[in-house]
């Protein structure tokens, strides 16, 4: 693909310097968007511009060179396959714990919540958006370089890197926990004696030398907007069948241990004397110890701002515009199946639902054939999900560690092996998943969706174009301000249920 249109590439590249190390391949142009302080020195004095006064100056010099230079990239991914991706970013692991969510703030606070983040999470993409217009830049971390030097760079850097690698381990988690599970529901094993395919360690080297390795190793992110479009669809299977049961499971429910066929027959949820059982009324509004992981896992919900530039970078005919429709399309659809899961899941098991909703079915029937078949499909969908994610810690990592190196396979190859080594470490030796949500999604998710675009807008648009004062800046200011008193809020509640000691993460649950 990268040898598509040599005779492009050698017009812009008289029309642009910058051409030379965007030619030498696709992952660095994506990653640094070809405006990396290597480029060219007038890359430099451009970046020191930004600090002059004559702000409208260097900003119509940069909107002149914006066209020939987004025109540089290689964008061929199509609108529908931008959404892929971008949806398949958003949506990990988080909406198995969305039940287990809901259960702990009740339907309407759960409701509320979720709308607050979503939109948040949207106005974050816009600001970001319209930073990369103003400079020209599709790299989060050169927007942090563009603001604050090399110290911003490497915060967006680190930011980007810990949450990201929180997702992986939480995917990789799902693959531990749920591969074994799912190998002796099919082979019917009722006590397994060690065999080496039910050890989930195992099972995860293997599902990330197999499946993920190779899919990281891709130079475009746009190549995987087949296999986003297929997880999205394993995702819609999960969906429907979360739906489904909610209409097939009696409540109050009763577990296999006590298995009886009777109780299948006990489909009323009355008690004898008429009466609701109230275990099987849904709370509108819940707050106990557990709502302290709420918000973090719905922070974590959304997050998918370290895709967001790769994606628009890749996008055929990028303009602002079409690629905030790319993210309010994603949001939207995810929004909405994030509502259904929780929703449906909350109603089939109300108080007694688990921190991973799947591990609750299988206390009813553990050899329940549809519910098998959704765990395949949740497992191929986070499994894929990875390889998406992994693409902005490379990138990151590479600005920060070899900010003026042109592509190069070996490279490429060795992060993507390390980050992957260092993840299977993890979750072969980490605690429990919600542990793994609660504290990245209460450190890193606020700073990548709210304090980081708020900050880099309010020093990268000139004081002459927008005074403090200006609206757009009196709201970045306000959308700053919300991210550290999230981060705040979410890490001493946790703290305060660490300490309590009353913790189902530090339970092993």
């Amino acid at each position: 693909m990268s040898g598509d249109r040599p005779a492009d590439s050698v017009e812009t590249g008289l029309a642009e310097a910058n051409a030379v190390p965007n030619g030498k391949g696709h992952e660095e142009e994506m990653s640094l968007s070809g405006n990396t302080p290597s480029a060219d020195a007038g890359e430099k004095t451009e970046i020191m511009e930004a600090n002059l006064p004559e702000g409208q100056e260097f900003l119509s010099g940069t909107e002149d060179k914006k066209n020939p230079h987004f025109t540089d990239f290689e964008g061929k991914t199509s609108f529908g396959m931008s959404v892929f991706n971008l949806g398949n970013a958003i949506m990990g692991s988080g909406i198995l714990g969305l039940a287990y969510a809901m259960a702990n703030t009740g339907v309407v606070l759960f409701l509320v919540l979720l709308t607050v983040v979503a939109v948040l999470s949207s106005y974050s993409i816009h600001i970001l958006l319209k930073l990369s217009g103003i400079v020209g830049i599709r790299a989060y971390e050169q927007l942090g370089y563009r603001a604050f030097g090399t110290p911003g760079k490497m915060a967006a850097g680190i930011a980007i890197t810990l949450q990201n690698i929180g997702a992986m381990s939480s995917y990789l988690y799902i693959v531990k926990y749920e591969f074994p599970l799912v190998i002796q529901a099919f082979l019917k094993l009722d006590k397994p004696a060690g065999e080496w395919y039910m050890n989930g360690n195992y099972l995860v080297i293997i599902v990330s030398i197999a499946v993920i390795l190779p899919l990281a190793l891709m130079k475009q992110l746009g190549y995987l907007g087949y296999t986003s479009g297929f997880s999205l669809s394993c995702m819609v299977f999960f969906l429907i069948s979360v739906i489904y049961k909610k209409f097939n499971t009696p409540c109050p429910f009763t577990d296999f241990s006590f298995n009886s066929t009777a109780s299948v027959l006990n489909v009323s949820a009355m008690d004898p004397g008429g009466e609701p059982d109230p275990a099987c009324i849904p709370k509108m509004a819940n707050l106990n110890s557990q709502t302290a992981y709420t918000i973090p896992i719905l922070a974590f919900a959304f997050v998918c701002h370290p895709e967001v530039l790769p994606i628009y970078t890749e996008l055929r005919n990028p303009t602002k515009k079409k690629m905030q429709h790319v993210a309010n399309i994603s949001i939207a659809v995810m929004y909405c199946m994030y509502f259904l899961a929780a929703l449906f899941g909350y109603l089939t098991f109300y108080g007694e639902v688990e921190a991973e909703l799947l591990h609750t079915y299988s206390r009813i029937d553990p050899y329940d054939t549809l519910i098998l078949c959704v765990r395949v499909a949740v497992l191929i969908a986070v499994t894929l999900t990875v390889p998406i994610v992994l693409f902005p810690v490379r990138r990151a990592i590479q600005q920060m560690i070899f900010p003026n190196k042109t592509f190069n396979w070996p490279r490429h190859i060795a992060i993507a092996f390390v980050l992957l080594t260092f993840i299977n470490m993890l979750v072969i030796f980490a605690p429990n998943i919600l542990g793994i949500f609660g504290v990245i999604g209460a450190t890193s998710a606020p700073c990548l969706i709210f304090i980081f675009p708020a900050v880099f807008y309010i020093r990268i648009v000139p004081k002459e174009e927008e005074p403090m004062t200006s609206f757009p800046k009196v709201m970045a200011v306000c959308f700053a301000a919300i991210g550290v008193l999230f981060m705040i809020m979410s890490l001493s509640f946790i703290i305060i249920d660490w300490t309590s000691g009353s913790s189902k993460a530090s339970s092993g649950h």
